[in-house]
C-alpha cells in the first residue's frame, strides 16, 4: 500500500477543482484545476478514485480493483495532483547557467536563441506555457505551472552543450558542481 497515496491534499484559496467522471484515455476519472496562474487537467485511471470535502482531495484506490498496480498508481496520481494544485497557485521554476566564452542566450518570439559555441546559432522554440527569463545573457530562468514541462525544458535546454570535463564550459543547473578532469599537460 501507498504511505504517499494515503495523504490528503489541501486545496489552496482561489482554486477550483471539478471532477468530470466521463471516461478519459485511461478509462477513468478527469480532474481540472484551476489557479490564479492558469489551469491543469490530470487524468485519473480506473484503478484510483478521487473525493472532494471541505476544500482536501483525498484518492483512494478502488474497491473492485485490488492489486499491486493499483498502490503505485495512487501514490503516482496523488503526487501528479498535488504538483498540479501547487503549479497552479505558486507555478515552478529552473535555473539554468552557460558557461564559456561568446556563450549567450536571446529570447526571440515563442523561442530561445542560444550561441553555445557551434557553426550556427540554435533556435530552441519554448513549448506552450513556459517562459524563461534571461539575465546578463548567461542566466536563464525557466518558469511555468507544469512541473514536468518546466523540468523537461529545462534538461532539453542542457542537453544541447552539457558542460564538458576538461575546462567546464556548457549549459548547467544553477549551482551544479562539474566533475573537473585534468587535461594531458597535468598527465606529464
Amino acid at each position: 500500500m501507498s504511505r504517499i497515496g494515503k495523504q490528503p491534499i489541501k486545496i489552496e484559496a482561489g482554486t477550483d477543482v471539478s471532477i468530470t467522471n466521463s471516461n478519459n484515455q485511461y478509462g477513468g476519472q478527469s480532474i481540472q484545476i484551476k489557479g490564479p496562474k492558469g489551469q491543469l487537467m490530470v487524468e485519473l485511471r480506473p484503478d484510483v478514485d478521487l473525493t472532494i470535502s471541505e476544500g482536501i482531495l483525498k484518492l483512494a484506490t478502488s474497491k473492485t480493483i485490488l492489486s499491486r498496480e493499483a498502490g503505485a498508481y495512487w501514490g503516482l496520481y496523488r503526487t501528479l495532483l498535488a504538483n498540479a494544485v501547487n503549479g497552479v497557485v505558486n507555478g515552478y521554476s529552473k535555473e539554468l547557467e552557460i558557461v564559456g566564452i561568446g556563450y549567450k542566450a536571446e529570447n526571440a518570439v515563442e523561442s530561445l536563441k542560444l550561441t553555445l559555441g557551434f557553426t550556427h546559432v540554435i533556435d530552441f522554440p519554448l513549448p506552450k506555457g513556459i517562459s524563461v527569463e534571461i539575465k546578463e545573457g548567461v542566466f536563464l530562468k525557466i518558469t511555468g505551472i507544469d512541473k514536468q514541462l518546466v523540468g523537461e525544458t529545462a534538461a532539453k535546454i542542457r542537453s544541447i552543450r552539457k558542460p564538458e570535463p576538461y575546462k567546464g564550459k556548457g549549459v548547467r543547473y544553477k549551482n551544479e558542481v562539474v566533475k573537473r578532469k585534468a587535461g594531458k599537460a597535468a598527465a606529464k
